[in-house]
């Protein structure tokens, strides 16, 4: 879901071709995960270790000039209910930080359960634990971007 808004629609004015960033946001850790130029498929390509604002603005930058990257997608964790509580509000922040170092446009769309879907694709993988931890967040961005996609993919249909 676009949590900017309660519909099920991203953004009309969010760009329709060209990269998008995606990034699954954590106090500790931020998995990102990228879109091809048609947006229709997505996939994982790192998890950054977050250090602070002036290196984590600077590592985003590099990322967006090194793919291409035209608007970035943050991961919005909500509740089952589908309200926003305080990881939402932490996320919304980091997205307007965000949106501030690298002056693209940022939307926010619904991650539930992309971390556990991602945790049943590594098992799937039969990663052990420790490199499914590596993985783990850079796949729930793939999953979350994925999602967000096939929504943009259907509304144009």
């Amino acid at each position: 879901m676009n949590a900017s808004s309660d519909s099920l629609e991203p953004p009309a004015e969010f760009p329709a071709f060209g990269r998008l960033l995606a990034l699954d946001y954590g106090t500790k850790r931020v998995g990102l995960a990228v879109s091809t130029p048609e947006q229709n498929i997505a996939s994982p390509i790192e998890t950054y270790t977050r250090r602070n604002a002036v290196a984590d603005a600077e590592f985003y930058r590099s990322v967006i000039r090194n793919y291409n990257i035209v608007g970035i997608v943050v991961g919005l964790p909500m509740h089952i209910s589908g309200d926003e509580g305080g990881k939402a509000r932490e996320a919304r922040v980091f997205g307007e930080a965000v949106r501030q170092a690298t002056a693209l446009p940022v939307t926010f769309w619904d991650e539930r359960y992309s971390s556990s879907i991602a945790e049943d694709y590594l098992l799937a993988a039969e990663l052990t634990k420790k490199k499914r931890k590596a993985f783990i967040d850079q796949v729930a961005a793939q999953v979350f971007l994925q999602s967000y996609l096939d929504r943009i993919q259907n509304r144009d249909r």
